[in-house]
């Protein structure tokens, strides 16, 4: 608000007051979200790297006994995903996507002629799956907790540096205003009554 369109008017200081009242009701609200927007993307994130650490085991885990083995095979078409469930998750007014559960689909295969770590790696091959979708749909739930989070601050900001101030600024402008026109207006009144009285005394 520009200050100098400030009107120094009962009206308007009425206006500014309701408007201060709005203003310090609603920030610890905001302020209340803000930081629990920061405390769940801090969970989230914690999440997302325990995801990423126990992929890295996995993959390494694997890469050690079937590095073993020199039987050719193509695992990865033998397996594919078949259905993702994806659940709604609701974060302080935020909509998340939340992982629910992965269903994977095997082709079959002779057990006879293929290699004997085949069914391990093939398991292995599902879990790493599982951990690349609960990890994308963190990273994603962190970019939209983010956003949030960033429009949060800046409604925060916005109300505790610039309109409660401005609000409070406008109440003092307008109340030393008013207290300017009642006190002038009291001397006007006692000069009035003074050159009355001597206009009846004379």
């Amino acid at each position: 608000m520009n200050m100098a369109a400030v009107k120094l008017t009962k009206n308007e200081l009425k206006k500014q007051k309701d408007a201060l009242k709005r203003y310090s009701r609603y920030l610890p609200t905001l302020m209340l979200k803000k930081q629990q927007l920061q405390l769940v993307i801090r969970q989230v994130e914690a999440l997302l790297q325990e995801k990423t650490e126990a992929r890295r085991g996995l993959f390494r885990d694997m890469q050690d006994w079937i590095g073993l083995f020199v039987d050719p095979f193509p695992l990865p078409d033998y397996l594919a995903v078949a259905q993702v469930r994806v659940e709604e998750g609701n974060v302080a007014g935020v909509e998340i996507p939340v992982f629910g559960s992965v269903e994977f689909e095997r082709r079959d295969y002779d057990l006879f002629s293929v290699p004997a770590w085949v069914d391990e790696a093939l398991v292995v091959m599902e879990k790493l799956a599982v951990l690349d979708i609960e990890k994308a749909l963190l990273q994603e739930q962190v970019r939209l907790l983010a956003a949030e989070l960033r429009v949060t601050s800046q409604r925060v900001n916005l109300f505790e540096k610039v309109k409660i101030p401005e609000a409070l600024e406008s109440i003092r402008k307008i109340n030393i205003y008013l207290g300017d026109q009642q006190t002038a207006a009291v001397v006007r009144g006692k000069i009035a009554k003074s050159n009355l009285l001597r206009r009846i005394a004379s």
